[in-house]
């Protein structure tokens, strides 16, 4: 537990400050941050990240993340169509590597990628949006899984999904959510989130709430799938960064999605 909070309380004093500032920084924290998890993640299929499909992999995901004007005008418009390239230049690697490179590692690769990808490109984009925002969603996600540690071992009798996280139960599930709820109230009250009414404002909360609980439950899922107890060692008793990002990746494209920015 020492070595836990003394990680907690150092990742927060350099990456909160990181965030406020935004722009390049913050830029470059994330895509960090991102090809740390793409390695993980990887190396859970025992795929090497410098090797042929690992590469790709990265160049990818450098795709899928690039920010959009001011920063790279001109690649914008061909993300799809080099992203096809690169799925293409996978499943040719299928062929090459007479199938010790099967179908099914391709296409681990490109769902590992978007994953990733996907979640880390809306931390940048969400912050650009307005610091607002992606402090209600770092808040979300640190509440609820506040809420659900409290009210599951204070009440927690019945398991949620005790084939994919077995310490995980329904009280501290519904616990997350009402604490989620609670971080709504404030925030509108105090006209912290305007432009939205209370009412749409608490459904979307609920629903970013669960979103961020399933996320955690689908890397719980991968990594039982692949029987890993974390997914790297690169935070000291937090595990690796996959596991800590694992409800934001959910959490920030629905923000984005659902009618919360305006």
């Amino acid at each position: 537990m020492k070595t836990r909070t003394i990680t907690a309380l150092l990742a927060l004093l350099i990456f909160v400050p990181i965030v406020v500032l935004g722009s390049w920084p913050l830029l470059a924290i994330v895509f960090l941050l991102a090809y740390t998890a793409l390695y993980e993640i990887l190396k859970m299929n025992r795929i090497h990240i410098f090797s042929i499909p690992g590469m790709l992999s990265m160049v990818a995901l450098f795709i899928i993340m690039m920010p959009q004007e001011p920063y790279m005008p001109y690649i914008s418009g061909f993300q799809v169509d080099l992203i096809i390239v690169m799925a293409l230049l996978m499943l040719s690697f299928t062929v090459i590597s007479k199938n010790r490179f099967s179908f099914v590692d391709m296409g681990f690769c490109v769902l590992a990628v978007a994953y990733v990808g996907i979640g880390f490109m809306y931390f940048y984009e969400t912050r650009e949006a307005g610091i607002i925002y992606i402090l209600y969603g770092l808040l979300i996600v640190w509440v609820t899984d506040t809420g659900a540690y409290l009210f599951g071992r204070a009440m927690g009798r019945r398991k949620l999904w005790p084939q994919i996280s077995p310490n995980k139960t329904v009280e501290g599930f519904l616990g997350g959510i009402f604490c989620s709820v609670l971080l709504a109230v404030v925030f509108y009250f105090t006209g912290w989130i305007d432009g939205i009414n209370v009412f749409l404002l608490l459904v979307l909360t609920m629903i970013l709430s669960v979103a961020g609980q399933l996320g955690d439950l689908v890397e719980s899922a991968l990594k039982r799938h692949f029987d890993i107890k974390d997914s790297g060692q690169l935070l000291p008793g937090h595990g690796g960064v996959l596991d800590r990002f694992d409800s934001f990746i959910f959490v920030l494209p629905l923000m984005n999605i659902l009618p919360l920015i305006n």
